[in-house]
């Protein structure tokens, strides 16, 4: 039999290997240029703290925050918050995150179109998240006539989740891409280290890459599902 958790299978296979990759690349990526100090010897904080002061952004907070590269930005309260992994260290590969997340600053500042559509899904993406799959699999089991229906709506409120995904991918691409630039031409970081800022950023990008291959994947599944029974 290919249906069911077989099906479910024959759909996420691919983004769960595509993932796992992606954190085998970043805990690598990490690990190695974390044991890097850079030239400089500037910490993740004072790297974001020069950056965000270079265009006029002294108003925002850098703050340490707990867990594992648990590092972000938030816009509701303007603080870049880094993990103790970034924040107190003076390796090239806090360097690169701690960049990385002071771009998503500038982003906010500069009215960055793709980061202010994204916080603007976030409510949406956090009900329809958990709520869309209930309300498919209530739709699914009902009968056709009205199941159908409201089966479609789960799909849609998931279908947020992917949209969000796809959206994350352009902003953490072009947060990247200020972050390297910005510490190519400070004087921060020497040519020699752009490399390993260059591999930490690419291998943390490919896991947002595979969170939209993940989102797509599902809703396929769910697509699938729905006008399978639909042709039965």
């Amino acid at each position: 039999m290919f249906g069911g958790y077989g099906l479910y299978i024959l759909f996420s296979l691919p983004a769960l290997i595509l993932g796992f990759w992606a954190q085998i690349r970043v805990q690598s990526a990490f690990n190695k240029y974390s044991r890097v100090r850079t030239y400089a010897g500037l910490t993740g904080a004072q790297i974001a703290r020069r950056m965000l002061d270079s265009v006029g952004l002294a108003h925002v907070r850098v703050e340490p925050s707990q867990g594992f590269l648990s590092d972000h930005y938030d816009p509701r309260v303007k603080v870049l918050r880094l993990s103790p992994q970034v924040y107190q260290s003076n390796s090239v590969a806090a360097a690169g995150v701690a960049a990385h997340e002071a771009g998503h600053a500038i982003q906010d500042a500069s009215g960055y179109a793709m980061l202010q559509l994204r916080s603007a899904l976030v409510p949406g993406v956090q009900i329809g998240s958990w709520l869309g799959p209930i309300i498919f699999i209530i739709g699914f089991f009902l009968s056709p006539t009205i199941g159908t229906s409201i089966a479609w709506l789960g799909i849609g409120l998931f279908a947020l989740a992917a949209v969000f995904a796809l959206i994350t991918l352009p902003v953490e691409f072009d947060a990247s891409r200020r972050a390297k630039a910005w510490l190519a031409t400070s004087g921060t970081i020497y040519n020699e280290e752009i490399r390993g800022v260059n591999s930490v950023l690419d291998a943390a990008a490919l896991t947002y890459v595979a969170a939209a291959v993940q989102a797509i994947s599902t809703i396929l599944y769910y697509v699938f599902l729905l006008t399978g029974r639909n042709r039965d």
